[in-house]
């Protein structure tokens, strides 16, 4: 019986390989890797154009919440400070060739038109029409300055 079970003595463990190595990754990881990399720079770079596509915007805004602190009681020097600022605003996205000939009513029209309004014909905004270039006129400031914050914010493309 010795004879028998010495060969199976002699037998050694089974050695198993060595732990699947986590790098180098898989063919498929690298292109996940790099797709998710893509992704990522793609994506910061669509939202880093969106951002400056609106910068203009907020210096606008920013502008004229400095003009109404700056100029209160002054409604004249204001008026003129707004309607400046609105072309300004309005060169910066249509371009100067459409924007600069614009005068009273053309320009209370092409207003309306890119905020999809009537409040510069019609309403507080009427004034940066003719009353801009009278000295002595009464204005209300405020509704005007809430009209043209909210062209700032809202004027589209014709």
């Amino acid at each position: 019986m010795n004879q028998i079970n010495a060969p199976l003595a002699q037998l050694k463990d089974i050695h198993l390989p060595p732990p699947v190595s986590w790098w180098p990754p898989a063919p498929g990881w690298w292109l996940i890797g790099i797709c998710l990399l893509g992704i990522i720079f793609g994506g910061g770079y669509l939202l880093w154009k969106l951002f400056r596509r609106g910068q203009y915007r907020r210096e606008a805004l920013a502008t004229l919440r400095q003009l109404q602190h700056t100029h209160q009681g002054q409604e004249q020097i204001l008026l003129a400070e707004v309607s400046r600022l609105l072309r300004q605003v309005a060169i910066c996205q249509y371009g100067r060739q459409e924007v600069a000939a614009l005068n009273s009513t053309n320009w209370l029209e092409f207003l309306d038109r890119t905020g999809k309004t009537d409040q510069f014909s019609q309403g507080a905004g009427k004034v940066l029409g003719a009353m801009l270039y009278q000295p002595t006129a009464a204005i209300e400031t405020e509704p005007l300055c809430q009209v043209a914050k909210a062209w700032i914010k809202g004027h589209r493309q014709c």
